[in-house]
């Protein structure tokens, strides 16, 4: 018997009640890791983004932009230098990761740091799988950028956009310091300081230590919930279904299986 496979196009009414009312774009694509800014926006890393928190794939635009907001008036948070957003730290080769809800034929992926062209991937006019990596070398470009990843479609005039913020070769903290060659030298006193004695031991209290809360990881075989940390192979059920999962990822309300099958999920 042959299984029918829910593909993402016709599984976007089950939106409904998570975007209060509002109606969704299509799904398209978008850059998931390092997180674009739809993605710090759509896992609440960066509060306040509107309407692109609900649907980071929806960047679309006519080719040919450097814009982070594919020319979206909804859409003009990623476009928005003043909010400061985290810069990734990564080495000098970056793999970069889409997550394709709808996997349109395409031309091209073009990465750009400025009005600098980094690389562009042939696409072949190929439909391309579900998620997509390119290995990008930019260790032409060290310390904090903004690199903007479009994804030129084969059959229409659009392409998608995600800005993607990166420290290059360094770190998410602040600038280190640099280590001497040699050993600093020290004069010894000529003669040795004298000291009491204190008559009792002073008393110390062991600070305690609080770590960030982690985020839970996936039950393999337990149903879907969001705010779970999922890894590639867990099975969950949903609605009744078994998934697979097919990229690792933290689950968000509007990323359920039945929605994003075939991008996050494969249905069994």
């Amino acid at each position: 018997m042959r299984r029918s496979i829910a593909y993402p196009l016709v599984a976007l009414g089950a939106l409904g009640s998570t975007l209060v009312g509002a109606a969704p774009a299509l799904a398209h694509g978008y850059v998931s890791a390092p997180p674009s800014r739809q993605a710090l926006c759509a896992s609440g890393a960066v509060a306040n983004c509107g309407q692109i928190q609900f649907e980071p794939q929806s960047v679309e635009g006519p080719k040919g932009l450097r814009s982070c907001d594919g020319g979206v008036a909804g859409f003009s948070v990623l476009s928005d230098e003043s909010r400061n957003w985290p810069a990734k730290a990564v080495g000098s080769t970056v793999t970069f990761t889409w997550v394709m809800t709808a996997r349109h034929r395409t031309s091209n992926w073009e990465y750009f740091i400025g009005d600098k062209k980094v690389a562009t991937v042939d696409g072949g006019n190929a439909q391309p799988d579900a998620v997509v990596t390119h290995n990008i070398d930019l260790s032409a470009f060290p310390g904090k950028q903004k690199v903007l990843a479009v994804w030129n479609i084969g059959d229409t005039v659009n392409a998608f956009y995600s800005c993607i913020d990166l420290n290059v070769g360094g770190s998410s903290g602040g600038s280190g310091g640099t280590t001497p060659t040699t050993a600093p030298t020290t004069k010894a006193p000529t003669t040795a300081p004298t000291t009491s004695a204190p008559t009792t031991a002073p008393t110390t209290t062991a600070p305690t230590r609080t770590s960030a809360p982690a985020v839970p990881i996936g039950e393999s075989g337990a149903a879907w919930a969001p705010g779970v940390a999922y890894r590639t192979g867990d099975k969950v059920t949903y609605e009744g279904k078994t998934y697979q999962c097919r990229q690792s990822h933290s689950a968000i309300r509007s990323w359920e299986p039945s929605i994003y099958t075939l991008a996050l999920w494969l249905p069994l």
